[in-house]
């Protein structure tokens, strides 16, 4: 895979496909509680990371799932040595972001992230998921894609502070959906220029990161 993000919007971040050599990094990130909380698939030791590297492989080549490693570049806002990003010296794995298309031709698809718990409330998230966002809006235009939406449980402020600072609004309550045993929140942002809100089934409150 070869896409790679950046530019003003990442702002210091590399965004790339995970690689096989990413495993070490993705199993010290997931001994962090808080991640292994929020998400639906954590990793657990280098056979696990292989798992879940795999998917996200799989994704890609489907055309279902595109999820992007979230790394300190260097020559960010908060660089000012030119050694790295927000998070780490460059080529630090500091987060996660997918968007998840599903059936091709839809107008909607659903954003998803976690962020390693040494580069929380740097930044990172916002960054890497407006970075995201504009791919995502200009890639599948052609498509058919409107709006984005952006769901997390009621207990993960964070997610709900990220989701403001990049434009998502928050739009409705969600009620609780196996295996997530609280209610979420549905936030959405819709692609430049778009008309009315398409209509399309709204997912589970606790589908986001994973």
């Amino acid at each position: 895979m070869t896409t790679v993000l950046g530019g003003p919007a990442a702002d210091g971040l590399v965004l790339r496909p995970f690689r096989a050599e990413d495993a070490p990094a993705l199993v010290e990130i997931y001994r962090d509680a808080t991640l292994r909380h929020f998400t639906r698939f954590p990793v657990t030791g280098l056979d696990g990371a292989a798992r879940w590297l795999d998917a996200q492989e799989r994704g890609w080549a489907e055309g279902t799932r595109y999820s992007f490693a979230v790394l300190a570049g260097g020559g960010g806002a908060e660089d000012s040595g030119g050694s790295g990003g927000p998070g780490g010296p460059a080529g630090t794995l500091l987060a996660n972001v997918v968007l998840k298309r599903g059936e091709g031709g839809s107008p909607v698809s659903e954003v998803g992230y976690w962020t390693a718990a040494a580069a929380r409330g740097r930044g990172v998230a916002p960054r890497a998921l407006e970075a995201l966002t504009g791919w995502a809006f200009e890639v599948f235009a052609a498509d058919g894609l409107v709006r984005l939406d952006l769901l997390h449980q009621v207990d993960n402020p964070a997610s709900c502070r990220v989701a403001e600072k990049t434009g998502y609004r928050y739009r409705a309550l969600l009620p609780a959906f196996p295996p997530f045993p609280l209610d979420g929140h549905l936030h959405s942002r819709r692609a430049p220029g778009s008309a009315s809100d398409p209509t399309a089934p709204v997912a589970g409150p606790g589908s986001g990161p994973d």
